[in-house]
Parts: C-alpha cells; structure tokens; sequence
C-alpha cells in the first residue's frame, strides 16, 4: 500500500508541475508578428556579420601563417 500511496503522490506532483506551467505560460507576454519578424532579422544580421567577421580573420591568420612556410 505505500508504494501505491507514493506512487500516486509522484503523479500528483507531476500533474501539479504540468498545470502550473500552463498557468505560467498564460501569464507570458508573447511578441507579436511585427516584432518577431523584427527579432529574427536582428537574429540574421548578427548571424551574417560573425559569419564575415570570423571568415576574414581566419584568411588573416592563414595568410601570416603562409608566411612562415
């Protein structure tokens, strides 16, 4: 019998930690279509200048290293 009394406690728990997330996610202020739009292209832009930025010190850095050869 205690096995099924912590069993149901372990479940109880668990249903307890699945609806007190939904009531969190309620409570979330979700971006709208503009601003997720506009988030995602900062996203994109930063993305592409790294991208650019890390390509071109690497061809520096292998060109100082042809050097040495």
């Amino acid at each position: 019998m205690a096995f099924l009394q912590r069993m149901k406690q372990g479940f109880g728990s668990t249903f307890s930690f699945f609806s007190d997330s939904w009531a969190e996610l309620k409570k979330v202020k979700w971006p709208t279509r503009k601003e997720l739009i506009s988030y995602t292209l900062v996203v994109l832009v930063t993305c592409a200048f790294m991208t650019i930025y890390f390509w071109v010190i690497d061809l520096g850095l292998s060109e100082i290293l042809r050097l040495f050869d």
